[in-house]
């Protein structure tokens, strides 16, 4: 089926597919999901649980480990919090920046940030230097941190077989990019003002009469436009992106069930190449969901920054 329909593994259904080891056992070739309540679960909606379930368990973990201030010990952990911390200070803090009275103009009050030096440091006797642990950007950690976390395992876990990424549907994207045009809205208008974020959609003009009368608000329906636009290009790049390494995938195997029936022992030379190629595209789906989860998120940032920091 799949052979004859690319799209067949990476379309939601109301089904998860079953391998054929565990097809011999129950006499099913697909495990059907039920309704509740009138309303279809779907793999998809599975997935998702899935994901966020995933963030909470490693992330409660990680909390459980640092919590009295010492490092996460081991590998596994290791990984999760540099992760996080990769985020907060080559994403979101730089991304973000630091609003303009906080340098120490507009209200002349600057911000104040408190430091630490790292416990291992201390209990080794050393003198670390002092760790920034507060900065205006972080208040939007939590945020930037579940979407990129929530992002990351939903484009794993398409990389586990007869599974699927909810990433490479648009209903996913496009509720992230609705959350993400969301927090920028509530963030420019805690900054500004409800008036000040509608405002400042538009850059700053000095056009004299009747020239600013019409261009000015010419200017703001388009930059609003842009607005909308951008937040929905966000959606639209990362179903792209995960439904086409999918598909690719799929065709790839494909070839191997259209070759069985060609002559000349056709299917001896097509099913190696395609092994050889789905590890390798494998692997580049791989790099891929990190890749787009880390765009999504810094993409959201740079949003959040702009909204905060209008010119």
């Amino acid at each position: 089926m799949s052979a004859q329909d690319p799209f067949h593994h990476v379309r939601d259904s109301a089904s998860f597919e079953l391998p054929r080891f565990v097809m011999e056992i129950v006499g099913h070739d697909a495990l059907t999901l039920p309704k509740i309540f009138g309303l279809q679960i779907t793999k998809y909606m599975v997935l998702q649980v899935v994901a966020g379930l995933l963030a909470l368990v490693i992330f409660r973990g990680l909390a459980a480990r640092i919590r009295d201030g010492q490092p996460a010990r081991g590998k596994w952990w290791n990984f999760w919090e540099l992760l996080a911390l990769f985020i907060r200070d080559e994403v979101v803090r730089p991304a973000v920046g630091v609003p303009h009275d906080d340098h120490g103009h507009g209200d002349g009050h600057a911000a104040h940030h408190s430091v630490y030096e790292h416990p291992a440091a201390v209990a080794a006797g050393a003198h670390a230097a002092p760790v920034d642990v507060t900065h205006p950007a972080d208040k939007f950690l939590p945020f930037v941190w579940t979407i990129f976390f929530y992002t990351l395992f939903c484009n794993l876990l398409g990389a586990i077989p007869f599974l699927g990424s909810p990433t490479a549907d648009t209903s996913t994207t496009g509720i992230l990019a609705i959350a993400v045009f969301a927090a920028v809205v509530i963030a420019g208008v805690q900054r500004s003002g409800f008036a000040g974020f509608l405002k400042s959609i538009a850059p700053s003009m000095e056009l004299p009469g009747i020239m600013g009368m019409i261009i000015i608000p010419l200017v703001w329906v388009i930059e609003a436009i842009g607005l909308l636009i951008k937040h929905f290009v966000l959606a639209v790049r990362l179903y792209a992106n995960m439904l086409a390494g999918h598909t690719v995938l799929g065709v790839i195997l494909g070839f191997i069930a259209v070759s069985a029936d060609q002559p000349y022992g056709l299917w001896y030379l097509v099913t190696p190449a395609s092994v050889i190629g789905q590890v390798l595209i494998g692997l580049l789906e791989l790099f891929v969901a990190f890749l787009q989860a880390y765009v999504f998120a810094f993409l959201a940032s740079l949003f959040i920054g702009a909204a905060v920091n209008p010119h």
